[in-house]
């Protein structure tokens, strides 16, 4: 098996809700409020219509539980769901402290998309199997995401 590169996006957010401490720890609710994606096959625009049902455990991770729709620059639309961990100390938690934004490897941050299309034109996606690696900053997060392939 190897990666191959499939895209980048980058996703704008807006904190809406603080839920707070529960049995499973302190959940936090983000909206998607825009963003974009580009890769060697597709790009386009997030919608305004997704979000983060991110859940912080007392272990320190963050777990993410993620829905956003795609719309590529020709009119299709892609459902995208993930979920996965995110782990901020060192430097990632002196660099937000600062206000500023993370590159990748500050901190554990990956992920693992799935898409769903009913167009024809991105059907492959249906099949892909992904992985991400993301970064973020104030109101702000970006994944690189690959696809997983025979090699």
């Amino acid at each position: 098996m190897k990666l191959e590169y499939l895209m980048t996006y980058h996703a704008d957010l807006k904190p809406v809700v603080e839920v707070g401490p529960g049995p499973l720890g302190s959940r936090n609710i983000f909206d998607v409020v825009g963003g974009t994606f580009e890769g060697p096959r597709l790009r386009g625009r997030l919608l305004p219509s997704g979000g983060d049902w991110l859940l912080n455990g007392p272990d320190g991770a963050g777990r993410l539980d993620v829905r956003a729709t795609l719309e590529t620059d020709d009119g299709a639309h892609i459902y995208m769901q993930y979920f996965g961990i995110v782990i901020v100390a060192g430097v990632a938690a002196e660099k937000l402290g600062r206000g500023e934004g993370t590159d990748y490897g500050d901190a554990v941050f990956m992920t693992n998309p799935r898409f769903e299309t009913g167009d024809p034109r991105y059907a492959w996606l249906n099949a892909v199997v992904a992985v991400g690696e993301g970064r973020f900053g104030p109101g702000w997060v970006e994944y690189r995401v690959y696809q997983a392939v025979n090699g």
